[in-house]
């Protein structure tokens, strides 16, 4: 949250505005690392003054190699915890068993069987099939995700792509000025300023006129910008908030599993997704790292239902009771005209995800391509299986381009960015790097045909541990809109050659480093 503090400067008066984290947070933060450092001292406290305790500890150690070892998990993902655990006794091991897990809490997994029995049942056989006579790739695609996400397949959908948060903003204001029974809203960050203000404005009115609103943000995501009570402020306006995974201080690992979703729902036929936060400098009003290049899409008629749904569970499994509403969250929807079909669907940690749903969506949208493939990514830290992925559909000759920033939000995420540029370049990947600013968009198009387009980074922070959302399209009117949108983004971005990939041993060295490490980010 930012406050004014004000001071004079030879006697004139001056206001700065600062960050500030509210006490709450602190207070979290404080006893989260404290516990933590009790349960080591403890540990290490029993091995000095209990005879023979360090056995337990060692055998304890070698239990938590022979999980790493045997577990499901990336290859990528037990060296750091393999490295961990070996070389710091005690430490190591206390840090795995607190942090590794990144299953869904007992909490929250009690409630997930009755509230989905409050969203709703779709038949897909007969889409499918027809979807099969015009393209089996698609319908392929289509099965996948539907098997591995509870996702369904829609048309009687029509698609519109923003290419910049300020062209979505006005139409999104126009939408939530026509609601007439509910409003939902999910996001990872909402920031008080000129974007948020102006929606706030409209759902109080709204408020008053009895629309149902309900807005569900992240704990963390919002910690700087939003203050600690921020819901219950939002309850004086008649509008229901609830924070997702509300940060207590557990050292149970609550950093992970944050919602890095961005969704909002009007009357069940509107939707919008994207990687659209809200906050001034997704709309531009306020420059951080130059031109802020975001995109977002717009969705009329049923393929809002599965939008619906994800926001239904997520603030379900948040609120204290389970809410019960008094409107029809799923109406039928036939008279939207638009080719194609689209596939809203979500993603997220076990037991609600037994397979990771964006990587998946990816990979076969790689293994689907003849001619091209463009990617629009902030961060690029991959795995080795969709490294490779991606290195193998460039060697068969497709034209595989991606999109990163020139300048970037975190540094040490930006070199971590540039390790991979050696590995995808010598594959026949072109990497670009948009040259008027930062690039947090998250599109993905292919051949004219297959598109993406949601809140799914390339990182393991969004590929692993994130709920994360996004729309699979094949064959929409919206897609030729996205192929102009990323020619005009790559006629802005520079070609990354190979003089522009050297570096320094010391920048080799980090690199090197960040890359072992970089699960854990």
């Amino acid at each position: 949250m930012k406050k004014n503090i004000e001071y004079k400067v030879k006697d004139k008066k001056v206001v700065k505005k600062i960050k500030y984290i509210p006490a709450r947070y602190i207070f979290a933060m404080h006893v989260s690392v404290l516990e933590i450092l009790a349960i080591i001292a403890v540990v290490i406290a029993l091995c000095y003054f209990v005879p023979y305790f360090y056995i337990a500890v060692y055998l304890t150690q070698v239990a938590c190699v022979i999980k790493i070892l045997s577990s499901d998990d990336n290859p990528d993902y037990k060296v750091p915890w393999l490295f961990f655990v070996l070389v710091l006794p005690v430490i190591g091991f206390m840090l795995y068993l607190i942090f590794a897990s990144r299953k869904l809490k007992k909490k929250y997994v009690c409630r997930l069987k009755d509230l989905y029995n409050t969203t709703y049942e779709k038949d897909d056989a007969e889409l499918l099939a027809r979807l099969s006579q015009e393209n089996v790739t698609a319908a392929n695609q289509a099965k996948m995700l539907l098997n591995i996400s509870d996702a369904h397949l829609f048309e009687h959908t029509k698609t519109t792509y923003f290419p910049s948060g300020e062209q979505m903003l006005p139409v999104l204001l126009s939408d939530l000025k026509k609601a007439e029974k509910f409003i939902y809203m999910e996001y990872f960050i909402i920031e008080e300023g000129e974007f948020w203000n102006s929606i706030l404005d409209v759902l109080k009115e709204k408020a008053k006129l009895g629309v149902e609103i309900k807005i569900v943000y992240d704990d963390i995501g919002c910690m700087t910008t939003l203050p600690g009570n921020y819901s219950k402020r939002l309850k004086e306006f008649g509008i229901q908030a609830t924070t997702f995974a509300r940060l207590k201080g557990a050292a149970d690992g609550e950093f992970n599993n944050r919602n890095h979703r961005k969704i909002t729902v009007i009357d069940g036929y509107i939707g919008y997704t994207g990687g659209v936060n809200i906050a001034d400098e997704y709309i531009n009003k306020k420059e951080r790292f130059g031109y802020w290049k975001d995109t977002a899409v717009r969705l009329e008629g049923e393929g809002v239902w599965d939008l619906t749904k994800l926001f239904v569970i997520d603030y379900g499994i948040n609120v204290k009771y389970i809410p019960e509403s008094v409107h029809d969250l799923y109406p039928k929807v036939t008279d939207k005209t638009d080719n194609g079909y689209v596939m809203p669907f979500g993603d997220g940690p076990k037991p609600l995800y037994q397979r990771g749903v964006g990587k998946s969506v990816i990979q076969s949208m790689l293994s689907a391509a003849n001619e091209y493939v463009y990617i629009t990514t902030p961060y690029l830290i991959i795995d080795n299986d969709l490294c490779q992925d991606i290195e193998n559909t460039a060697m068969r000759g497709v034209d595989v381009r991606i999109i990163v920033p020139s300048i970037p939000d975190k540094k040490i995420v930006y070199e971590m960015t540039r390790s991979f540029y050696n590995r995808l370049m010598s594959a026949g990947v072109k990497i670009y790097e948009y040259t008027p600013g930062f690039v947090h968009a998250k599109t993905y198009l292919v051949d004219d045909k297959y598109a993406m387009v949601g809140t799914i980074n390339l990182d393991y922070r969004s590929l692993v541990h994130h709920f994360e959302n996004g729309v699979w399209l094949y064959d929409n009117d919206c897609i030729a809109v996205i192929r102009k949108d990323l020619d005009d983004t790559l006629s802005k971005s520079e070609l990354v050659t190979e003089e522009m990939k050297k570096a320094g041993i010391f920048k080799r060295f980090l690199r090197a480093t960040l890359r072992v490490f970089a699960p854990l980010l």
